[in-house]
């Protein structure tokens, strides 16, 4: 119980550019994980984020998948998932979702919430995890702290409390107020080094000394006012999705990151019950079990190895002990599981509740796939949703060939795009959420497997799966439509619609069949 209280596993979200990795190197710092914190996007820094490890992530500066990172910080064992902000990898970031007890969302203070941020609150709302929020580059000018706080509650669907309070802003920013700790914090602008802390009684004249008459007056008149319209902050509000948290600082400038990460690992939640098609599983329970959130290909390039991220639900997981996956029926056994530092990684010999473990994967794994030590359980809620830009993939270079399909096999498998074969013609279509990932595939395919691969145009809407009982309908269906038919890595059938108008024409024709947009049904 004692390893399973102290957990806190999290994810970051936000938009691009709100300072998610940033805030997640800045957390790492107090960690003691890292010494001193890469600045991004410094080019006379050579040194670029920890989290960032993929070549392409660090020429773009933008996080193009979830890296996972663990640290002791007082008497809690932290692990961070720090997803992309980018819309065109949201499906990496809502997988990585369901493995989280909680989530932090940055928001960056001049903008306030943007489209994907919505988004992502959507998923957090229906899976009722709790939320903190933390307001970013409060060193720039940006919105009034109160206009902040209402757009959040209106475009979020969310009810907030400040726990912490800004005292101005941009260039006149002088440091932020702990209403949590009741204490005060100044700002001195630095990427390194940590802003000291000052215990001032707010009614006190101490106030004016550090922050002057003009500054104090207006603290003490806005905490009025917030203790007038918000109500005392209770954690359950919190812990049951209700209410989130709010926080202000500047993670570039290490300010208001403490207060943040103080506070989060003493109210968040410790890793909570998973729902199973079978039953619900509590993490307290003697018998391991876990599932495969994510495979990631080449982590270290020198050896061609993937990784399946393992969620740790139940249990306690051991190194070589025998497990059951349960989509083969097969028992496999793990000689060196790991834990990640992004891209650094060490062997365990054990893993509890909430943790992320790193296995070795070859080719055994999907995603969604579940370990037990025996039981059939199945896990849920691991979808991929129908992708809406597609691509025939050619081989460029034919010498090549053998390479260019164990780069699409394995790419696949990290769920970085799905693969159609047009049953009419058998070539290969690539279908993807966003317009990135098909130059993430390409420039993968080339650094990591040595091959080339072009792409080709092809029109299509939406790619759905489809089922039916009625055998008859079905196969007049694929003869009309044969072709437009295909078929995803399964083999299940997929019909590839050229637009809006024929697959509702299509679904109007044939009554007993049954159009899919994501493939877990």
């Amino acid at each position: 119980m004692n390893e399973i209280t102290r957990r806190r596993t999290f994810a970051i979200i936000s938009h691009p550019d709100a300072g998610k990795t940033t805030l997640t190197e800045k957390l790492l710092l107090f960690g003691g994980q890292i010494q001193v914190a890469g600045a991004v996007k410094n080019n006379k820094i050579r040194k670029t984020a920890t989290s960032d490890w993929m070549e392409i992530e660090k020429q773009r500066g933008i996080s193009v998948t979830t890296s996972v990172m663990e640290f002791d910080y007082k008497d809690y064992k932290v692990n961070i998932l720090d997803t992309p902000g980018h819309q065109d990898f949201a499906e990496d970031t809502f997988r990585t979702l369901t493995a989280v007890d909680s989530v932090i969302i940055v928001i960056d203070g001049a903008k306030g919430v943007e489209t994907q941020t919505r988004k992502l609150m959507t998923v957090c709302r229906m899976r009722k995890t709790p939320v903190i929020i933390f307001i970013n580059k409060m060193d720039r000018e940006g919105q009034d702290p109160f206009d902040l706080l209402d757009e959040l509650e209106q475009e979020l669907q969310i009810k907030v409390r400040p726990l912490s309070w800004p005292i101005n802003q941009g260039e006149r920013f002088k440091g932020v107020y702990n209403i949590y700790e009741h204490n005060l914090n100044l700002f001195t602008p630095d990427k390194q080094k940590v802003t000291e802390h000052v215990e001032v009684d707010i009614d006190s004249s101490d106030l004016e000394a550090h922050v002057g008459a003009k500054d104090a007056a207006k603290l003490r008149e806005d905490l009025e006012l917030i203790d007038g319209v918000y109500p005392e902050f209770d954690v359950n509000t919190y812990l049951s999705a209700d209410v989130a948290p709010v926080f202000f600082g500047s993670a570039l400038n290490n300010f208001g990151v403490q207060e943040l990460l103080d506070c989060f690992v003493e109210i968040a939640p410790s890793p909570r019950h998973v729902q199973a098609m079978e039953r619900m599983v509590e993490p307290e329970e003697k018998k391991f079990t876990g599932f495969i959130f994510k495979i990631t290909a080449n982590i270290d390039p020198n050896h061609r190895s993937c990784i399946a991220f393992c969620k740790v639900c139940s249990g306690k997981f051991v190194r070589n002990a025998p497990y059951l996956l349960v989509r083969s029926g097969k028992q496999v056994r793990f000689s060196s599981p790991t834990q990640f530092m992004a891209q650094r990684k060490s062997t365990i010999d054990e893993a509890w509740p909430g943790d992320i473990v790193g296995l070795p994967d070859n080719q055994t794994f999907k995603i969604g796939d579940t370990l037990t030590e025996g039981e059939q359980l199945h896990f849920k809620g691991l979808p991929s949703f129908s992708p809406e830009l597609f691509k025939y993939i050619e081989n460029a270079d034919p010498m090549k060939a053998k390479q260019l399909n164990k780069g699409i096999e394995q790419l696949m498998d990290e769920g970085v795009a799905q693969l159609f074969v047009n049953q009419f013609n058998g070539r290969k279509i690539i279908g993807t959420v966003g317009q990135l990932q098909f130059e993430v595939i390409q420039y993968r395919l080339e650094n990591e497997y040595n091959a080339k691969c072009r792409w080709e145009p092809i029109s299509l809407y939406k790619a759905c799966w489809i089922e039916s009982d009625d055998e008859a309908e079905l196969d007049n269906f694929k003869r009309r439509k044969y072709q437009y038919m295909a078929k995803d890595r399964d083999g299940r059938d997929v019909f590839l619609a050229d637009s809006g108008y024929v697959l509702q024409m299509a679904q109007q024709d044939f009554k007993h069949i049954k159009f899919h947009f994501t493939n877990d049904f």
